[in-house]
């Protein structure tokens, strides 16, 4: 990747500050509200860039992973969240990349660049969207596009009890079950091809990405991929 010509990517002051006090607010919150399970701490790289790549049903799986995440993630988030009463409040003091889904948006892109090669990790839903139920729907290749770029590690995290009726379940009393399986860090096959060939080898390898976070969720949460299958010499390296 050309670092030098990405612009620095840097985290506000005022926002480094909200995050600390943030995250462990809402950890508490999730544990106050719930049962926690998160299996895998083993995988998450001790340090340098990498992407965490994860299933998205609702708004909880944001908030959930950073909040539990080792280190401090940086985030790409639908524009809408920033827009919406209440949750904006949460977006703007936490900071990150707002997407525009279903639009390719080179600025976007950079930025999202721009966070890797400052050596931090960032969340991603390759999905590009809320499912509002469980099972996954078919990748975006952007993923696969900032692999490509970038020559970051994947690590797959698969969230379980995220649902829609989270929070009302919660308030209910009900104490639902959360779930984080985090999987073994992903090195994707390098893309050499042009033209419509590149396209489709990013779109394989987005779908090697799903098909790993598919492998840490049970079977009602897999949706397409869980017939999906990649010839061998696609696989992972």
């Amino acid at each position: 990747m050309q670092e030098n010509a990405l612009a620095p990517y840097r985290v506000p002051f005022f926002n480094r500050l909200a995050r600390k006090v943030l995250r462990p607010i809402f950890r508490g919150l999730f544990h106050l509200l719930s049962s926690v399970c998160i299996r895998g701490l083993e995988n998450v790289p001790k340090s340098g860039a990498y992407l965490v790549a994860i299933n998205h049903i609702s708004l909880f799986e944001a908030p959930f992973i950073v909040a539990f995440w080792p280190s401090e993630l940086e985030a790409m988030g639908a524009v809408e969240v920033w827009r919406r009463k209440g949750q904006n409040i949460l977006a703007r003091l936490y900071y990150g990349i707002q997407v525009h889904r279903g639009q390719y948006d080179r600025q976007v892109m950079e930025q999202a660049l721009a966070i890797l090669a400052s050596g931090r990790p960032l969340l991603i839903a390759p999905e590009g969207g809320r499912t509002h139920q469980p099972g996954l729907r078919r990748a975006y290749p952007g993923v696969a596009y900032l692999v490509e770029r970038s020559g970051v590690p994947v690590v797959p995290v698969g969230i379980v009890g995220t649902t829609d009726d989270f929070l009302q379940r919660a308030l209910r009393l009900e104490r639902p079950k959360l779930e984080m399986n985090i999987g073994k860090p992903l090195r994707l096959p390098p893309i050499l091809a042009k033209g419509e060939a590149r396209r489709q080898a990013r779109q394989r390898n987005a779908d090697l990405v799903m098909l790993a976070i598919a492998a840490l969720l049970p079977p009602e949460y897999r949706g397409i991929y869980a017939e999906f299958s990649l010839p061998a010499e696609e696989g992972i390296s």
